[in-house]
């Protein structure tokens, strides 16, 4: 009998389909009918309070004369202005992420002995179990790492005796380890795929105690180990302000939403990491970097401003690139004059941009930042600013590290994963209920009818 493919989609299932489309439409104007906020957001795009967190703060408006009104965009992580956290962080060894991570994790700022102490923590817990590479990573490797690092977080309960356990020194045991673990799986997932995909050479390096994350991915990712100062420092401060952005982002949601219903930190952290995957989330960095391949192939003059501005103008008419009418990298959820996050990631692209001879780029990065928000004003009816967001330059900031777009999405989580755990944490600790939000039915009921009279 013939092996049975996944991916076959049959006449019959595309009938089926048909079906369950024309059957399961909803008209949006029901929305506004029964004031359902959609998206748990409301008509202007603000998120609906669905809970309290002491974990991080985020600031897009201040109220002035009773009215709020837009400002620069701030982010606070427990009370620290992650600007001040990056500034803090750069004038030390790259540890900047442990930094926050202890902060996100504990509340509090480290002294030299308690992050000290943090980094060797993670570094005993930067170990796979006996095996684990070869008879988990390194079969049937997936061309998506991010759901590669699903299967291994979740094949990872198998090997803990305290999986259930969810007595908050356990979680917190639990999420330590993941921290220190989703680096090591990202890349080494990477490699099994790239040597039996690609051919590639198989190289698995060990992780080395006395390097910090940033500096450990750099280490496990390169053939010959080696990375620059201000290499392992830019991707350091990547992670720091990757690493929390508030509890209604939808993978941290997801988190809160999982973890309320009492199950094990393995499930919880698979089910972000599913979130995380979407390209309206932790995915829109590639899409900036696929856009701006497409922009440089057709703009002739990187310095012209007018060609620039008219390729800008094709990509929201559906003219170019994806033809989704979107400029990707611009924009929030939540802010709008300004991302505090990609304000900080720019002051350093600049000087990374020298050091790898793609300066060039970084000017044409900087004049899509500054004429995109000036062309979508012009085109579109927008109800609050636009500005360029934390995805924007991260992409380009990846491309200039030499990390491949695979793992793009997987550093992202490297990062989140200790907000993730700091929420998690902060749900058990305060033992609400179950998070379920309510639908309302708009369907008729109908009489069941016999098979013979349908």
């Amino acid at each position: 009998m013939p092996e049975k493919s996944y991916s076959e989609i049959s006449p019959e299932i595309l009938a089926y389909a048909e079906i369950c489309e024309r059957n399961s439409n909803i008209d949006p104007a029901l929305y506004a009918k029964y004031d359902v906020k959609r998206g748990l957001r409301d008509l202007n795009g603000k998120g609906v309070l669905t809970g309290l967190t002491e974990i991080s703060d985020i600031i897009s408006s201040r109220e002035v004369d009773g009215k709020s009104v837009p400002c620069e965009g701030k982010l606070y992580y427990r009370g620290i202005d992650v600007e001040e956290l990056v500034a803090g962080s750069i004038r030390g060894k790259n540890s900047g992420f442990e930094e926050a991570a202890y902060l996100l994790l504990f509340g509090g700022l480290p002294n030299r002995e308690q992050l000290d102490g943090f980094c060797r923590i993670l570094s005993e817990y930067r170990t796979l179990p006996t095996s684990f590479v070869r008879d988990i990573i390194m079969k049937a490797p997936s061309s998506d790492m991010m759901n590669t690092l699903a299967r291994s977080v979740l094949t990872l309960y198998s090997y803990d005796d305290r999986a259930n356990d969810i007595s908050i020194p356990n979680v917190l045991r639990q999420c330590l380890e993941l921290i220190a673990l989703f680096p090591v799986l990202s890349v080494y997932g990477y490699q099994a795929y790239r040597h039996y995909h690609d051919g590639q050479s198989l190289f698995i390096h060990a992780p080395q105690p006395e390097l910090s994350t940033a500096e450990n991915i750099l280490h496990l990712l390169r053939p010959d180990c080696k990375y620059t100062e201000l290499e392992a420092r830019v991707l350091d401060l990547a992670l720091i302000l990757h690493a929390e952005h508030g509890g209604g982002n939808n993978s941290t949601f997801t988190m809160h939403v999982v973890t309320s219903s009492g199950t094990d930190t393995y499930s919880a952290m698979a089910a972000a990491l599913g979130s995380l995957k979407g390209p309206k989330h932790g995915g829109a960095n590639i899409k900036v970097v696929r856009m701006f391949e497409d922009m440089k192939e057709k703009v002739s003059d990187w310095d012209d401003e007018e060609e620039i501005s008219r390729y800008l103008a094709a990509l929201l008419h559906k003219e170019a690139f994806d033809k989704a009418g979107l400029i990707y990298g611009m924009g929030h959820a939540v802010y709008s004059l300004s991302d505090p996050r990609c304000k900080v990631m720019e002051s350093f692209v600049q000087k990374l941009s020298e050091e790898k001879g793609r300066a060039d780029e970084y000017r044409l990065y900087s004049a899509v930042a500054r004429l995109a928000p000036q062309i979508i004003a012009q085109e579109r009816r927008i109800y609050k600013g636009v500005s360029p967001n934390v995805d924007f330059y991260s992409g380009f900031v990846y491309s200039m590290l030499d990390l491949p777009l695979e793992l793009y999405t997987p550093i992202f989580a490297i990062a989140r994963v200790a907000g993730w755990s700091a929420h998690r944490l902060e749900e058990l600790i305060n033992a609400g209920k179950i998070i379920r939000p309510a639908y309302k039915n708009i369907a008729e009921h109908r009489p069941y009818v016999p098979m013979d009279q349908r």
